[in-house]
């Protein structure tokens, strides 16, 4: 009897060890995969670095369970600054929060069609020496905000937004609590309904972002690399491997939508399949490549599509040129 007592017991703890290894080899099979997704070294940025924003109630957002995101969560509160030229590289710990009005008693220079800014500020983005991350080699001009086509408005590594630049927002998808540029959501809640009739949901998980949570996201990473003993130019580089600095993401602008996941498996759902057929037809274009990382210089993410329009975006999916391409700044 004792010997079967034990026989027992054996065979429990042989299970029990089993289903840990078998856990323990599933975990680094996937970590393994991560690794090989993430962006080479030295090589490109990827543009969409997780958030971790309340999704809110909504029906929809019960796919997010299978939402699989890259990087640390990072900071979404209302407490930051905006970002200055002029400011140090340091995460700090500042509380003043960012208005969609320009300072009272400034005069402003015109509420253009792409957002309010006012006379007299710098670009979040000036060329030169005066730049806040100069030092590490980054020199973006400002974005060209009068060009004749709001819509194809370029905004990367080389083309930043005002400091200052507040696009009036509503809900990309009723009820979502996530939030694009007003002139952009009609049309993302309209390939949003035909997905839906069509048996796919495209979740919207991360559209607009402010510039200081970029400044806050991308300097807390800058700090995290100092502290592994980098120095402040080598941290600032590797930063912009995971979230580009401030004022330089199409999320700052409000005018793309990160679409269900961030994994680059995401390839492989009906969703994305959907999205390469149709998403022209609402004016939507996969912003970043596989094919066209060394000219956008932003890893493959088949999350992130940015409206251009319907007419322009035709002729992209037409021609497979990339933004940058179609309008001649590659």
């Amino acid at each position: 009897m004792k010997q079967k007592k034990k026989d027992s017991q054996i065979v429990r703890a042989t299970i029990v060890i089993l289903v840990a290894l078998i856990v323990v080899i599933g975990l680094l099979v996937l970590l393994k995969k991560k690794a090989e997704n993430s962006p080479e070294e030295g090589f490109s940025t990827q543009e969409s670095f997780s958030e971790t924003e309340a999704l809110g109630k909504f029906e929809d957002f019960t796919v997010s369970g299978d939402i699989i995101v890259y990087g640390d969560p990072v900071s979404t509160t209302e407490g930051e600054v905006p970002f200055s030229a002029a400011e140090s590289t340091t995460a700090g710990t500042d509380t003043t929060t960012v208005t969609a009005t320009t300072a009272a008693g400034t005069t402003a220079a015109g509420t253009t069609a792409a957002g309010t800014t006012a006379a007299g500020t710098t670009a979040a983005g000036t060329a030169g020496s005066d730049y806040a991350y100069a030092y590490a080699g980054f020199n973006p001009v400002p974005a060209d905000l009068d060009i004749a086509e709001w819509n194809l408005l370029l905004v990367n590594r080389n083309y930043i937004l005002p400091e200052n630049y507040t696009p009036d927002l509503s809900e990309a998808v009723k009820g979502s609590g996530v939030r694009m540029d007003s002139r952009v959501s009609p049309y993302y809640q309209r390939m949003y309904d035909a997905a839906k009739a069509d048996g796919i949901t495209l979740t919207p998980l991360s559209g607009h972002r402010r510039i200081s949570t970029q400044k806050t996201n991308f300097e807390n990473k800058i700090q995290k690399y100092i502290g592994q003993g980098y120095s402040k130019a080598e941290a600032t580089q590797l930063a912009a491997q995971i979230i580009l600095p401030p004022g330089t993401s199409e999320h700052n602008a409000g005018i793309a939508m990160d679409i269900i996941s961030l994994d680059v498996d995401f390839e492989e759902t009906a969703a994305f399949r959907w999205l390469c057929d149709n998403a022209a037809d609402y004016g939507f274009i996969l912003r970043y490549p596989k094919d066209k990382m060394s000219i956008t210089k932003i890893t493959y993410e088949p999350w992130h599509w940015r409206y251009v329009g319907v007419n322009h975006a035709k002729a992209m999916k037409q021609s497979g040129q990339c933004l940058e391409e179609y309008l001649g700044k590659a």
